[in-house]
């Protein structure tokens, strides 16, 4: 029913042991369940869209989402009251189940009819994506207007990141997605978090708009971050501590998650004496200098190799001053980054 003309023998990226081929296999080997790994090799799905897509009771859909996780063949992450599923990508399990989907005949009507509804799910996140951004619309305009364009902060990172890696990205207070947008396919492996649900649901009608369903997004405490130490190659910060109480803690929390040589990018403004920011739109802190947060760097293991004001090509830089600051881990000295003195953008 479901597979295409395809090789006889299937090419997995990693090899598994007996034991846990038989259980991935047991696990898979199931209609109701393989139509599940290949819409989580779409992208990211809560049980609640996949009772939608397949039509199915959630105690159903639950039961297969349990045997497939099990198996290593899916993960799971709450985010609220929500749990949310995609395919392991960080084991060998999660290889195996690609594998599987991509072994199957794409033309197949229960495959198609399974995509369109898919479609129709994400369909609704944009519309209360679009929902959202109208209720914040002026707000959103009038801060904007007091900075750089945005094009050009995110221009400034992208430069400050360079070409990318194979490795990790992972994007902390990511809000509406949008730098992940810019720099996640520069990355094997990209992942944002943000610790509000409705804006991570913006973010996910935002990137899978983009066609990056399969970045990773979470719901996590910025402090005490669900990941283990040393498992990103680049993290990024942007335009978040100035709403934090204690951003020191907060870029400590980031460079631990860094592996040898990784970088860590900030993008916040510098000092400034808007009140209004504080009263109107809850900033516990009006800006940062180069020498605060470069001593935090330097109390995290981190040499601040960049520190620099964000300008467009004529000089300006708007009411509101945004500087970024790039720190490299010191336990490895890898390949540098672009180096510029000032990140000025066109």
């Amino acid at each position: 029913m479901f597979l295409a003309d395809v090789e006889p023998v299937l090419r997995l990226p990693t090899t598994l042991p007996s034991d846990v081929l038989l259980a991935a296999l047991r696990a898979a080997g199931e209609e109701t369940r393989l139509r599940i790994l290949a819409l989580l090799s779409e992208g990211e799905l809560s049980v609640s869209d996949l009772t939608d897509i397949l039509g199915q009771s959630q105690p159903r859909i639950s039961r297969h989402l349990k045997l497939l996780a099990e198996a290593g063949l899916v993960r799971r992450s709450r985010e609220g009251a929500w749990a949310f599923f995609r395919l392991d990508e960080t084991g060998a399990g999660g290889a195996f189940a690609a594998s599987l989907a991509a072994w199957l005949d794409r033309t197949d009507p229960v495959l198609i009819a399974d995509r369109e509804r898919l479609a129709a799910v994400r369909g609704t996140r944009a519309e209360v994506a679009q929902a959202y951004f109208a209720s914040v619309a002026r707000d959103w305009d009038r801060l904007r207007s007091l900075h750089v364009p945005d094009e050009a902060v995110e221009a400034a990172v992208e430069a400050a990141v360079g070409k990318g890696t194979p490795g990790s990205l992972l994007d902390l207070g990511t809000g509406t997605g949008r730098m992940l947008q810019r720099i996640a396919p520069k990355f094997g492996r990209a992942v944002g978090v943000d610790a509000n649900h409705a804006m991570l649901a913006v973010a996910r009608a935002n990137l899978e708009a983009a066609g990056l369903a399969r970045v990773e997004l979470r719901q996590g405490d910025i402090y005490a971050l669900p990941f283990p130490r040393g498992s990103f190659d680049l993290v990024v910060i942007h335009q978040v501590l100035h709403f934090l109480d204690d951003p020191g803690r907060a870029v400590r929390e980031a460079a631990a998650m860094l592996a040898p040589g990784g970088r860590l990018i900030v993008v916040d403004f510098a000092p400034h004496e808007m009140e209004f920011l504080r009263t109107e739109h809850a900033h516990r802190r009006l800006g940062f200098s180069r020498a605060q947060i470069a001593g935090w760097f330097a109390e995290s293991g981190l040499a601040c190799d960049l520190s620099d004001e964000i300008t467009l090509a004529g000089g300006g830089s708007g009411q509101l001053p945004v500087m970024l600051w790039r720190g490299c881990d010191r336990r490895v000295q890898s390949d540098p980054m672009p180096r510029r003195t000032n990140l000025e953008v066109a």
